[in-house]
Parts: structure tokens; sequence; C-alpha cells
């Protein structure tokens, strides 16, 4: 008779009603996982759960804190893996106790990508691995040799600064050839209202709202760039998305975004620069060189956002503190 395979229980705040982030991780890592593992997404953990699990993987260090203290006080020998978001990294890190009591817990710790190891303290960090998140590769589709179009997908929230993309709108010049498509949820009752008025006036801005992820991608897939924006990011899938579809990438220049697209990239500009962020457009315009450039930075990164990549590392991690 075979043994059962080992049980990992998942554990994200947000489930599929959120549509976000931490639900597409988890949702993603459980397909990942299952065949090799049996792979449970949950809420929360409890020992009144039906399938309590071998491992716990919880998401987020902050927002998952009662589970992983509950899971440690049930289970003192069973490894405990914490992966860490960006507010956990760059805002909780320093000064909020239920962080900082997660990662002194965790066997393991995981970060999205390669700058976030930095954001650790010391004695963290050789037990923290970098898993980059991976998106299914598509085929890249014919781009229109006419304008430049552009996606934003981000929910609107502070974090992924919105309000930097409704200044850009405004402040493209009557002709101008960059049309921008802003997808996600109304999060913000305040972001929302301006991003529908200013989809009503503004010709070259269009807010969708949610939509959902097939559409998402297939919009990223067909435009000429993908504009990411934030001020705060453990580590955006949606730039993997955007370099597995073929479609380069703008991106702010802060630690998430670098540590997916690389020290060196060429398509970065300061946080809320919206000067600076119009002056990249204009000059994926004027110089189609300029696009292609980026492009090829892209591809050259490709391979860390592989399906197999990303599953290739969680196992090795799991299969090792398991023969512990």
């Amino acid at each position: 008779m075979s043994r059962p395979l080992p049980v990992v229980v998942i554990v994200t705040p947000s489930l599929a009603d959120a549509n976000n982030g931490n639900w597409r991780t988890a949702h993603r890592w459980q397909s990942l996982l299952n065949g090799r593992y049996e792979a449970i997404v949950q809420s929360q953990w409890s020992a009144r759960l039906t399938q309590p699990g071998d491992v716990l993987l919880a998401l987020h260090a902050g927002r998952s804190a009662n589970s992983i203290l509950q899971f440690r006080a049930q289970h003192a020998n069973k490894p405990l893996i914490v992966a860490l978001t960006g507010t956990d990294l760059y805002r909780d890190i320093a000064d909020d106790t239920r962080v900082q009591t997660s990662l002194s817990l965790a066997d393991a710790l995981v970060v999205l990508q390669e700058r976030g190891i930095a954001q650790l303290p010391l004695e963290y960090r050789n037990k923290t691995h970098v898993i980059f998140q991976s998106a299914k590769p598509l085929r890249a589709a014919r781009k229109s040799v006419l304008g430049l179009n552009c996606v934003v997908a981000g929910h609107l929230r502070q974090e992924k600064d919105p309000e930097t993309i409704f200044r850009l709108a405004e402040a493209l010049p009557d002709g101008s050839p960059v049309r921008i498509l802003h997808v996600g949820a109304p999060l913000d009752s305040e972001l929302a209202l301006r991003a529908k008025a200013l989809s009503a006036s503004n010709r070259y801005y269009h807010w969708s709202g949610s939509l959902p992820h097939g559409l998402t991608r297939a919009a990223i897939k067909r435009a000429h760039l993908l504009i990411h924006p934030s001020v705060m990011e453990g580590g955006a899938n949606v730039i993997a998305e955007a370099i597995s579809s073929g479609t380069p990438v703008i991106a702010s220049h802060m630690d998430g975004n670098v540590g997916m697209l690389g020290r060196d990239y060429p398509g970065y500009f300061p946080v809320g620069d919206v000067t600076a962020l119009g002056a990249l457009l204009s000059r994926c315009i004027e110089d189609r060189n300029f696009l292609l450039r980026l492009g090829a930075a892209c591809a050259a990164r490709s391979k860390l956002f592989l399906p197999e990549t990303e599953r290739a590392g969680l196992c090795r991690m799991i299969d090792d503190l398991i023969s512990r």
C-alpha cells in the first residue's frame, strides 16, 4: 500500500472572492504542489480543521499571525513556513509584534523577489528562500504599429499608487497616441470615484473595474506596455504575467519592482514622478528601439518566472523541512 502524500495547508487571508494577489498566489501554489503533496487552501488554521496538515505554509506574517501561533502551539515539530508580503517587509516588520513573532516561529521564510531578503534581520536570512512567482507563458501577440497601448493592473488602493496614473492621463497632450486601460477593483471609494470621473472625461484613460483573471492577462498580452507604479510591493505577480506574455514593463523604482526586474533594467521611473513616467512613454513612442530594448531585458528575466522554476523552489524547501 502506498504511503499517503504529506498534507500542506496553505493559509491565506484572502480567498477567491477577493480576486487579489494573495489569493492567486495561494491558488497557484496549491496547483503547483498537488501531486507531490496534498495541498489545501484555508483562510485560517485551527486545530479543529478536518485535516490539520503536516506542513503549514502561511501567506502574510501579519494577517496570518493567529494561524501561525496556533499551529506552532499545537505542533512544535511540524514544519512551519511563512511567506512575506510587501506590507510585512516594507511597513510592519520594524514595529508590528505579530510580524516579528511570525518570523521567529517560522522554520523557513519565503520572499518573492531577490531584494526582499535584505529587509530581514540578519538572524533570519539563513532560513529565507527567494521564490519568484510564476505565470503560464503565453505566445506574444502581434502589437499594433499605431499608438502606445498601456495596461495598469492593480486594485485601487494607495499601495498601488493609482494617483500617479490619474495625473499621467491628465498631463497627456492633445493628440497623444497613448491609451491607458486601468484594471482593478474599487477597494478605496475615493480613488474609485476619481477613476470613474476620469474615465468619463479623459479620452486617453479607461477604468474597467475588476476583470476576470483571463481577461486581464489577455489585455496585458495585447498591450505595448504594462505600467506598474506601486509604492510598496512584496513581488508583483502581474510583472511575471507581463513578461510571460511578451509585454515589457515600465515600473516605479522601488525594491519590490527592482527585485523582480533587476538592478539595471532600463524602464524605471522614480516613485510618483509623473514627468519621468511621461518621458519614458514618449521615448517608447519616438524610439521603437527603446521599446525593443525593454522587451529584450524582460525576456532575459523570463526563466525566473516559469511555473516549473517556482514549483522546484517550493518542493525543494518543503522536502528539506520534512526530511529534518
